[in-house]
């Protein structure tokens, strides 16, 4: 069928036969996403293909999003969790090495052929390419294609199956991060305040240095009935009426400062308007409140910040990000001039900017391809994959640079995202399913046993450990694995269970780190 040589009609076929099988339910197990490439192992085993570069470019575009993502959570997340997650990843790829080297010594296993089951049963391509480089045979691509089938398809199956075997609600766990998360900045009330402390009275909001000494901002003043935006100047006298925004424990220390709570409400006069603010003016993006200086410019305070969700307390040294809701004190005459200042344009915020996109993918390929030679013998560089992980994990932590903003709306990354993913998982799966069966045949029982073994048991050791030992949460655990496994199709089954991004953030954290420490086993094993 001529159709079936057309790359894209192939492409796009595999997809739409790969989303109605996701989403077939076997006692509450499916496949989601990641059904697109099995369905792609029966297209390639029949001998359909789809050029490489298909999958290049979705590989690119999928790891590239993820960083971009995880980017802003990635260098947290490494100081809070980074020697467990560094500990997972040294004992995944130290075991599958170890399993690797015993059971090449039991069936008397050619080592090149061992090392190339060992870089199949992680699909690491980089390790493949040290593993050829180090041992100057084809033997280890032998290996690696004879593991490489099941280290794709066996990873999914595991982080598919995992949560239902050991009973893990994965929303409840997605909650308890969200949880997490939600303490560090901690929820937001606000309440009005009636000036009695005798020891305040005649003095300015600078001179008493109300937010430095409670945490809380001062949102409003009521003086003698009319509402004013209060400025570091304004003078508190007995009896004003004090409108404060902050936690719980700030209020109590305001209240200690100030005085009584009460239940007076401060009207808003008809110049003066409270309203949130939508951050899309690139030239703001990274600059701090202080620097702005709206209180001075526009007689305008900002009393909280919206961000991902989370409500957040403003002071002089916030730093403004693209898509923050800011809600603004502000006096009518001013309002327009604020809104012009940080953009106000929704539609920006849903448009998106190719340029930083191509930038960022061109600096991550070439990234990639810089090698850094240790020795004679040890030559080391990131790849296609690497590369273009650390660079946009760098773009995203950076922000902005110059009118360049590094940042995209969750949807327009939601979207190339997928895009990029089912691209790379059509293009794996056909080309697997050519060799499978063959491979098969060819190699006998053994060797596909042991390539098994060796993606397996490295999985079920590492999450034991996290899971029992650690105890982990289930989503930075399964991240993890499916990063020390450096199996892109397996966090692609992990994301289709959670809208959290923590598995995304745990994969990239361990992603750089697995792979540098495959590369050196391989080396060490070919040494042997």
């Amino acid at each position: 069928m001529d159709l079936l040589s057309s790359a894209y009609f192939v492409l796009f076929l595999i997809v739409a036969i790969g989303f109605i099988v996701g989403n077939i339910k076997i006692k509450g197990i499916s496949l989601d996403v990641s059904a697109v490439i099995f369905v792609a192992l029966v297209f390639g085993h029949f001998g359909v293909s789809i050029p490489k570069d298909i999958q290049n470019i979705g590989l690119t575009l999928f790891i590239f999003t993820i960083g971009i993502q995880a980017g802003p959570g990635f260098f947290e997340s490494f100081k809070k969790n980074g020697r467990e997650l560094i500990v997972l990843a040294f004992i995944l790829v130290g075991s599958a090495s170890l399993v690797t080297v015993v059971l090449a010594l039991i069936f008397k296993i050619d080592t090149d052929i061992a090392i190339g089951l060992l870089t199949g049963s992680l699909t690491s391509t980089p390790g493949l390419a040290a593993a050829i480089e180090s041992t100057q045979s084809a033997m280890a691509s032998i290996g690696y294609g004879i593991a490489y089938p099941f280290g794709v398809i066996g990873v999914i199956l595991f982080v598919r199956m995992y949560p239902k075997l050991f009973k893990v609600d994965i929303e409840k766990e997605a909650q308890k991060l969200e949880d997490e998360a939600q303490q560090n900045f901690p929820e937001l009330f606000n309440k009005n305040f009636v000036v009695e402390n005798e020891n305040i009275v005649g003095r300015s909001i600078a001179e008493l240095k109300i937010r430095s000494m409670t945490q809380a901002n001062i949102s409003r003043i009521m003086h003698n009935g009319e509402s004013i935006v209060p400025t570091p100047n304004t003078i508190l006298e007995t009896g004003d009426i004090v409108k404060l925004i902050g936690t719980e424990q700030a209020l109590e220390r305001a209240k200690m400062i100030i005085g009584e709570e009460t239940g007076e409400k401060i009207p808003l006069s008809r110049d003066y308007v409270v309203e949130s603010v939508l951050v899309t003016n690139k030239q703001v993006v990274n600059k701090t409140i202080g620097q702005l200086n709206v209180l001075a410019n526009y007689n305008a305070r900002i009393t909280r910040i919206r961000r991902a969700g989370i409500d957040m307390v403003a002071s002089s040294k916030s730093e403004i990000r693209f898509g923050d809701k800011l809600v603004v004190a502000c006096g009518t005459a001013n309002i327009n001039n604020v809104r012009h200042l940080f953009g106000n344009d929704s539609k920006k915020l849903s448009d998106t900017d190719f340029f930083p996109i191509a930038t960022g993918i061109v600096l991550g390929v070439l990234v990639g391809k810089l090698k850094i030679s240790f020795t004679d013998e040890f030559t080391f560089s990131l790849g296609l994959t690497g590369g273009v992980l650390m660079v946009a994990l760098v773009l995203s932590r950076i922000g902005k640079t110059g009118p360049i903003l590094w940042t995209m709306s969750g949807s327009a990354n939601q979207l190339l995202r997928q895009l990029g993913l089912l691209m790379f998982l059509a293009v794996v799966g056909t080309s697997a399913g050519a060799h499978l069966v063959k491979t098969f045949q060819e190699s006998g029982l053994a060797l596909f046993a042991i390539g098994i073994a060796i993606t397996l048991l490295p999985m079920i050791l590492t999450t034991l450990i996290g899971h029992f030992v650690l105890k982990m949460n289930i989503l930075n655990l399964l991240g993890a694995l499916t990063g020390s496994m450096t199996s892109t199709p397996g966090l692609a089954a992990v994301d289709g269970m959670s809208d959290s991004s923590a598995q995304s953030i745990a994969y990239a954290t361990v992603y750089p780190i697995a792979m540098v420490f495959l590369i050196v086993c391989v080396q060490i094993l070919s040494m042997l």
